[in-house]
């Protein structure tokens, strides 16, 4: 049976300064009533040119390349790029104004409130945007500010600020129940709208929505009531909003490694022949905003958490041009395992690998946990997409696969900068879904493997660690059958995929600048 294809990926960012009173670190600091933190945690957010104009988000939009990030001089915060876009050939990155009016889009409860002046601004600013320019927000939708002040002073709302001044609130959706209070609705709608705008740019690359006929949402947040926390489903919420008319879907939640199992479902799905195409959506966890805003502020760094991220990928059937997802080549963290870290990447990287006859250096990228390490070094944590690829890379020596000598080498070679916000499930492989698919299609490399890692000790339910990994390579043109009539007629290993996957190449380049092109 022939292997799945990823047909196209999107990656999307929100500026949203005025949600970081939302994140985890500052709930706590109001709690404990540290006033001089968060008034200094103002004075080190970025201006939303400067979040656009930041290497990193850049990279993570599409409009430059990974590789291009290393010749960039750190720190990339001082070092931006000048006459960035906002528009990338993967996404986008917009706006707190025009994520607060999406924000009401996805709401279908009422329970966002905005000022009648705010309405018209917002759309205004939708009626000049590429994928919203149809979308009118309704007057009804109205409230006065004085209204607003009067619902968050009694707890019965959140409030969505815009340079200071009140311009909506995120209402509770029960009296009693906090699985629907103002801070958890506010954070389920937000990876609603976030999970919107990434699948609608999936759109905007040409892919038919209304082929999708399963959704799996990967985020970290869990949607629901008291009387089943988590039961979801942000995935049909998401497809109902983009033209997914034709879709069923559920939510799978893993900690970090949750996109890592999705796309490793969605492969499954489709080569088992139960669904054509699987869009994989995840949206941005206001939590894990300013998470290390302390770290940052101590060691007089931006305040570089300031976005909300999300991603999509459709896999679909082989169309025998797309990266197929390698089925055969699956890494597990088992739960006899262990969590030792050469235990860990025995089973998710060399373990897989020799079960298929391969090594590690037959792998030309890692996409690991991408952590951007400038977020990370100042809280403590190191280079985590480094570290992991040093780890790779001692355990090709110890297996013999590497001279020890070309240890960094390896690293340079293998590995991928990290370029990717905190958002906990975002980093962990999925973020080059979109340059790794455009690298293979153009030659550049013949394969990557996603490696998700999670940690699951933070539910306090078990001590375990968690990993999975797939192999995505290069399309050989070539159905299995195909392939092996062609072995059988005595053509050298692999030489009749290798001249099928040159003849497509054209085809390949064509649909992609059709792609950008729309």
């Amino acid at each position: 049976m022939d292997y799945p294809v990823i047909k196209g990926a999107s990656y999307v960012l929100a500026h949203t300064p005025d949600f970081i009173p939302f994140g985890s670190t500052q709930v706590f600091a109001r709690k404990s009533n540290d006033q001089a933190y968060l008034s200094e945690l103002k004075q080190h957010q970025r201006s939303f040119k400067e979040v656009v104009a930041y290497p990193a988000n850049q990279c993570f939009v599409g409009n430059i390349l990974p590789e291009t990030l290393e010749s960039i001089a750190a720190p990339w915060y001082e070092n931006q790029i000048e006459g960035a876009e906002r528009q990338g050939r993967f996404g986008e990155i917009m706006p707190q104004d025009e994520f607060f009016a999406l924000l009401k889009h996805s709401d279908v409860f009422d329970l966002v409130k905005l000022t009648p002046e705010f309405i018209t601004h917002a759309n205004q600013r939708l009626s000049i945007h590429p994928l919203f320019n149809h979308i009118v927000l309704d007057n009804k939708c109205a409230m006065t500010a004085a209204e607003m002040h009067a619902l968050v002073e009694e707890h019965i709302a959140e409030p969505l600020t815009l340079n200071g001044e009140l311009i909506g609130c995120v209402k509770r959706a029960h009296d009693d129940d906090e699985n629907l209070s103002a801070h958890i609705i506010l954070e389920n709608l937000s990876v609603k709208a976030s999970g919107v705008l990434a699948a609608l740019h999936l759109k905007k690359q040409g892919l038919d929505l209304s082929q999708v006929d399963y959704i799996i949402e990967c985020s970290e947040e869990a949607c629901g009531d008291i009387n089943q926390r988590g039961g979801g489903n942000f995935a049909k919420a998401i497809g109902e909003l983009v033209g997914c008319v034709n879709a069923t879907g559920s939510d799978l939640r893993g900690f970090c490694a949750a996109p890592a199992h999705a796309l490793i479902h969605a492969a499954a799905l489709v080569k088992g022949g139960v669904f054509k195409n699987v869009m994989v959506v995840a949206g941005g966890a206001v939590a894990k905003l300013a998470m290390n805003g302390r770290d940052h502020i101590k060691k007089n760094v931006p305040v570089l958490e300031d976005c909300l991220a999300g991603f999509a990928t459709i896999i679909g059937e082989n169309d025998g041009i797309n990266p197929i997802l390698n089925t055969d080549i699956v890494g597990r963290h088992t739960i006899g395992t262990g969590s030792a870290p050469q235990a860990v990447m025995t089973s998710l990287i060399s373990a897989p690998l020799k079960r298929a006859g391969r090594i590690i250096t037959d792998v030309d990228k890692f996409a690991t946990e991408m952590q951007n390490a400038e977020i990370t070094k100042p809280a403590g944590a190191g280079n985590v997409p480094e570290a992991n690829y040093k780890m790779i890379a001692a355990l090709a020596v110890m297996e013999g696969q590497l001279e020890r000598s070309e240890l960094m080498n390896f690293v340079a070679k293998h590995g991928i900068p990290g370029y990717v916000l905190t958002q906990g499930h975002i980093p962990s492989g999925v973020p080059y879904l979109g340059h790794g698919r455009e690298a293979i299609i153009h030659n550049d490399i013949n394969n990557f493997m996603v490696v998700g890692k999670g940690s699951l000790f933070l539910g306090r339910m078990t001590n375990q660690f968690d990993g999975i990994s797939i192999l995505i390579e290069k399309n050989t043109g070539l159905s299995t059958a195909q392939a092996a009539e062609f072995d059988g007629l005595g053509f050298e290993k692999n030489e009749a995929r290798k001249l099928v996957a040159e003849a497509m190449k054209d085809v390949a380049e064509r649909l992609l600048e059709k792609a950008a092109q729309q």
